[in-house]
């Protein structure tokens, strides 16, 4: 069954481009599928599909003498007087990948859709050397429309404005599914699995290959056990400013390695840190960062979070499909979660109240923004201006 993604359009209009289009991201978001999706609707004739766990394929894209290559597709049928179409899944098992595409792109007719399960690989391999030749689309766990979608569940994606209109009767169909979805994120194979223990399962399963395979493949980890409890730590810190001083105390580390491993975590997808907004710094709080996770499933199996902290999480990640996402406070602690793309205000209460929209609008006057919401999980008082979470699709 194809389902649709929120960024699959942008990429079948990529494949036509000459540009290679390279699909990041964790692994197990979906990459994949969406690259034999693309694969399926590109009507460039000669197709082909590399899959690099492969051995046998690893060999064909370790040949020092890149033409071999296209010798041994050649005698396959290849005709590379005509244009072709080469799927490359997985990239970054083999290391010298970048200079292989390099030179095919340059010397043949060949549209290349490549996958690879690290940005921290491609923005420093790929960016010297295939400048201006390819396109990093980022691959994140699905969003609650996606979710829906997955579950053969009809809804279609509204404006904030029409959000923000409370419908009773969407509100319980849709209800038990936004609790998962905040419960367990949004990793596909997550999403269909039956029972809450096979979605525990699996989560648990994807956090130790992205630990003990992927960042041990990117980095040079000696001790995964202390980017675990690292991990762990920023988990019941979602929401709140970084202190890294404080994250060095309780980890035991040296202050650069654990700068240079959330650098690797935020690389990697696992977590998003968002700036703050600031006209005036002798009032306002100018440089720290919060920090989010990109999948409640990975946040709620590294901590003990409480509901709110995962409501919040679960909200940002909804808000941010829709452009830059920042935060703005006071010294004197008052403050707006979230604020997208400079124009709209969202402040996360699980029970929001009027009050809590009245003090978010006065905060945005600060920043010159008109439009302020509140959004909430538990709809015990509606009013104008209060967004449903579920309804945030």
């Amino acid at each position: 069954m194809f389902v649709s993604r929120y960024i699959y359009p942008e990429l079948l209009a990529h494949s036509t481009k000459k540009q290679i289009t390279v699909l990041t991201g964790m692994r197990r978001t979906g990459k994949t599928t969406l690259l034999k999706q693309l694969m399926t609707q590109c009507d460039i004739p000669q197709k082909h599909y590399f899959d690099l766990e492969r051995i046998d394929v690893r060999v064909l894209f370790s040949e020092p003498n890149y033409e071999t290559i296209v010798q041994a597709l050649s005698r396959q049928g290849t005709d590379f007087s005509k244009k072709v179409l080469i799927c490359i899944d997985e990239i970054q098992l083999v290391p010298n990948l970048p200079s292989v595409l390099k030179y095919l792109y340059d010397s043949y007719d060949i549209k290349f859709i490549v996958t690879g399960s690290s940005a921290y690989y491609m923005k420093n391999q790929f960016s010297e050397s295939l400048a201006g030749r390819k396109k990093i689309f980022e691959i994140h766990p699905l969003t609650f429309g996606e979710l829906l979608a997955f579950k053969g569940i009809k809804a279609t994606s509204s404006d904030i404005r029409e959000a923000s209109r409370f419908i009773p009767s969407e509100y319980e169909r849709l209800k038990g599914y936004y609790d998962e979805y905040i419960d367990f994120g949004g990793f596909p194979e997550v999403v269909l699995a039956d029972s809450a223990e096979d979605k525990r399962d699996l989560i648990s399963d994807i956090m130790s290959s992205y630990i003990n395979f992927d960042l041990t493949f990117l980095s040079d980890i000696r001790n995964p056990t202390n980017l675990y409890k690292l991990v762990k730590l920023l988990s019941v810190r979602i929401g709140t400013k970084l202190d890294i001083s404080k994250l060095t105390s309780l980890t035991g580390m040296a202050r650069q390695t654990v700068e240079n491993y959330l650098d690797l975590l935020e690389k990697s997808y696992l977590v998003k840190t968002i700036p703050v907004l600031s006209n005036s710094p002798d009032r306002e709080i100018v440089k720290a960062k919060k920090i989010y996770f990109l999948d409640n499933g990975i946040a709620s199996l590294a901590g003990e979070l409480s509901s709110g902290s995962k409501f919040e999480n679960a909200v940002f990640n909804q808000l941010m499909h829709g452009g830059e996402v920042a935060y703005y406070q006071l010294k004197s602690g008052r403050e707006i979660d979230f604020i997208v793309n400079q124009k709209r205000c969202f402040e996360v209460k699980e029970t929001g109240t009027e009050a809590d929209l009245k003090g978010t609008e006065s905060l945005a006057k600060n920043l010159g923004i008109t439009e302020a919401f509140v959004v909430g999980r538990h709809p015990v008082r509606l009013f104008e201006g209060f967004i449903w979470g579920g309804f945030l699709q």
